[in-house]
């Protein structure tokens, strides 16, 4: 049969958003605002392993401190408050504390049992503030955050072993479908399956989320957004960013982006690349304060003034619907980076994605 003669499949019928439903609108009106680093506020605190043990873990075996994802149930109020300057910032969606609560990040710290918990408390908290802080005006929203585990499923751990690997397709699914459970019932309006570095990781979170999906007959807008870890241009385990956004174009993301990494100024040629190769989506871009510099208070070189023209200079030149901060950046940087892209429009959409949006508002 000739390519004349093939037959078109029939669109795929997407069901509308359960949650967040507004997003997509407000995201066609003005450039949404993502909070910053969770992890870089957490440090301020100078918190120690009795902080992080509490009562309820003073007699586990393992060292507890670094382990963040533990603290909305020893430290909650510390969660709170960080949550809470974000938002008092001007950021719309805010991340759960939840980047490293799967059972396969929480197996470092023999806690595996504890990841369902861990999302849910970490959601309910996002959700608290969210409802504290939402007006008619400024709705605000919570980003249920999925990180991509310390395991990676491409890439063997053994250089004298290639095919080697520390795990495989099926237990990151399990482990990822546990947290977008838990992050659905604590209240998250949003999944952000984020710092990818290994696309086949992002398969399992895709395949996963889809799942729960269809089993809880919930639909909340994903946003998935890679890591390029070097100069290169390719994400850890080998492709380039626009092979990355055709190997999960298929989960129909609200939005695709690039996070962490190089900083804003190494990473312009990656997110303009995105802009024009994703043209039927929303973009986002939430970087490092530049690169690493342990001297600095924050970790990383780049004061907010310096982020914030960096991203301004983004929105200035049409590649962004979501704006915000990584590793490095805290509520000075967030609200700089929110009154610099205020000034500008967001991104246009062209495309099947635009008409894809609208029947979900139908």
């Amino acid at each position: 049969m000739s390519s004349a003669q093939t037959p078109s499949l029939p669109p795929v019928e997407r069901r509308p958003y359960t949650r967040a439903a507004q997003l997509p609108d407000i995201m066609r009106e003005r450039i949404v605002v993502l909070d910053g680093a969770m992890g870089t506020m957490i440090q301020r605190y100078k918190l120690g392993e009795g902080d992080y043990r509490g009562s309820r873990f003073a007699e586990h075996h393992k060292d507890l401190k670094g382990n963040n994802e533990l603290l909305q149930l020893t430290k909650p109020e510390v969660i709170r408050e960080i949550h809470e300057q974000y938002l008092a910032a001007g950021a719309d969606l805010i991340e759960t504390n939840t980047f490293g609560a799967t059972t396969v990040a929480q197996e470092d710290y023999d806690l595996p049992e504890l990841a369902y918990e861990m999302n849910v408390a970490a959601a309910r908290l996002a959700r608290e503030c969210c409802d504290k802080y939402s007006t008619p005006d400024k709705p605000r929203f919570v980003a249920g955050a999925i990180g991509p585990t310390p395991r990676t499923a491409s890439i063997s751990p053994d250089v004298n072993d290639p095919g080697a690997r520390n795990i495989d397709f099926d237990t990151l699914r399990a482990a990822y479908y546990d947290q977008a459970k838990a992050l659905l019932e604590g209240g998250a309006d949003v999944l952000l399956v984020e710092t990818i570095f290994d696309t086949l990781n992002a398969k399992a979170a895709i395949f996963a989320i889809d799942e729960l999906f269809e089993d809880t007959g919930e639909r909340l807008p994903i946003i998935i957004s890679g890591t390029v870890t070097d100069a290169s241009g390719r994400i850890l385990s080998g492709q380039t960013v626009s092979a990355f956004w055709h190997s999960v174009r298929h989960a129909h993301p609200l939005a695709i982006g690039l996070n962490c990494a190089l900083g804003a100024t190494l990473m312009r040629p990656y997110i303009e690349e995105l802009t024009k190769i994703a043209g039927d989506t929303f973009v986002s871009c939430y970087p490092n304060a530049g690169l690493p510099n342990p001297m600095s208070d924050t970790g990383f070189d780049e004061t907010p003034a310096v982020t914030g023209a960096h991203v301004e200079d983004f929105a200035k030149a049409g590649f962004l619907n979501i704006a915000g901060g990584c590793c490095g950046t805290t509520p000075d940087h967030i609200a700089e980076i929110a009154k610099r892209v205020s000034a500008y429009k967001p991104r246009c959409l062209h495309g099947g994605t635009q008409g894809f949006l609208s029947a979900l508002q139908a």
